[in-house]
């Protein structure tokens, strides 16, 4: 533990009283993580806590749920006084509270066992639910009856798929049916607290679980989902239905939020644009549109910011691009999307590769291995895919005697000039250029 927990356990035991650290801190020093955050639990009431650290900077953050901070070194640490939860009405946050002097009391209101462990250097581990079984058998169990626990705080069933995600945990039996069975109440849920959990799942090393036995849960708050499962793709690129080839390119993907959420989306539109020709075969003409729409949406309706949005939402447009090593292709595109996204573009293909007909795949690798060495080919010597790359700005074309909306025309047709290989970008080539333009 850091310096200033131990100070804080020991103040509180100099005063009279127990303290512990608790929860996830707890869960990750088990699991040889080094935890981010500390919380300290004591019998201590809110009043009693201020005045042992009287002599420490307090913030009185939430006197009501009895939380008070203590800042040491810069390095805020919230103390918490042991507590029952009273009733849950809005499916949130306990109305009110009651505080204890029993940690086992404290310890039986939490989410789940693995959060339900205490610590401090004179008891060691408290651990009245299982918690360190749980971690050793890599289990997500609720505390007590999760009918109860999930009704008390519905965010608490995304948390339950997140922590399964990120820390490769399966998901307790009879917590997984209690998620399924109140599922719903994560409409109570605002969208914010929704997308912050998402992200995280979507991250996790064992997202595939998550994603092909909870798939009913992410509906609730992303019902385009349901169309996607079970819903076969009939051609010969594919092998799995729509919502299995997603899953198989987020489990393939690189670590990137941006890239997991362009291939959370990236065939959401599928189900609405399928066709079968004369032989059968199933098309998704359209599709990239389409989704791209759909991504739209549904990110803001869980109140995604408008950069992600917006960067997100062009990766889904872009994702069904055929490409191939020529520089002039990815010049245009490179001007189209940016550098940035040209590369997470790529991951994303990888990505989608591996989710498709597994003969296709080494071949298709290969030859993004070479779009990309193609594109950074272009990157490295400088060539001019912008307007900012481009030798000549509007002030030239001013001096030239063009004005208003006729300088950007120019400007852009001199770029994509430049970019088809037409002209050398070189500030004399373009002056005269440009003079040709003025006269037609």
């Amino acid at each position: 533990m850091p310096s200033a927990v131990d100070e804080i356990l020991e103040k509180l035991k100099t005063f009279g009283y127990e303290a512990y650290v608790v929860g996830g801190c707890v869960r990750d020093c088990i699991m040889g993580k080094t935890p981010h955050d500390w919380d300290i639990a004591t019998n201590a009431l809110p009043n009693e806590v201020i005045e042992c650290f009287k002599e420490y900077k307090v913030i009185e953050t939430g006197l009501k749920h009895g939380t008070v901070t203590v800042l040491i070194d810069g390095t805020h640490y919230e103390i918490t006084t042991f507590r029952i939860d009273g009733d849950y009405l809005d499916n949130r946050r306990p109305d009110n509270v009651t505080f204890t002097r029993s940690i086992k009391e404290d310890l039986s209101r939490r989410d789940f066992t693995i959060n339900a462990i205490a610590y401090n250097p004179a008891k060691r581990i408290i651990d009245p639910f299982g918690g360190c079984k749980d971690i050793e058998n890599k289990k997500v169990r609720c505390v007590g009856n999760p009918n109860k626990r999930f009704g008390e705080d519905a965010l608490r069933i995304l948390r339950a798929l997140r922590f399964s995600s990120v820390l490769g945990f399966e998901i307790e039996k009879d917590t997984a049916l209690s998620i399924h069975k109140n599922k719903n109440l994560l409409l109570s849920i605002s969208a914010e607290r929704i997308r912050v959990e998402l992200c995280k799942l979507l991250m996790g090393t064992n997202a595939k679980y998550i994603l092909e036995s909870f798939h009913d849960v992410l509906s609730v708050f992303i019902p385009e989902i349901k169309s996607m499962v079970g819903f076969g793709q009939n051609n010969p690129y594919h092998h799995l239905d729509v919502w299995r080839h997603t899953i198989q390119t987020i489990i393939s993907a690189k670590e990137d939020i941006f890239v997991r959420l362009s291939l959370l989306f990236h065939d959401i539109g599928k189900p609405l644009c399928y066709s079968q020709d004369a032989n059968g075969i199933g098309h998704f003409y359209g599709h990239q549109k389409k989704s791209a729409d759909l991504a739209h949406k549904i990110m803001q309706r869980l109140r995604f910011d408008n950069k992600t949005i917006a960067k997100v939402g062009k990766l889904v447009l872009y994702h069904d691009t055929s490409l191939q090593p020529q520089p002039k292709q990815i010049r245009r595109l490179l001007n189209k999307i940016g550098p940035d996204n040209f590369r997470l573009l790529l991951w994303i293909k990888r990505a989608d590769i591996c989710g498709q007909a597994p003969h296709l795949k080494d071949e298709r690798l290969i030859l993004i291995d070479k779009v990309e060495q193609c594109m950074m080919e272009i990157l490295q010597q400088g060539q001019c895919f912008s307007l900012e790359g481009l030798d000549i700005d509007g002030r030239d074309l001013v001096d030239l005697g063009v004005k208003g909306p006729l300088i950007g025309k120019i400007l852009n047709k001199l770029l994509e000039m430049v970019i088809d290989e037409e002209i050398e970008n070189r500030h004399s080539n373009l002056i005269a250029k440009a003079k040709e333009l003025i006269k037609t």
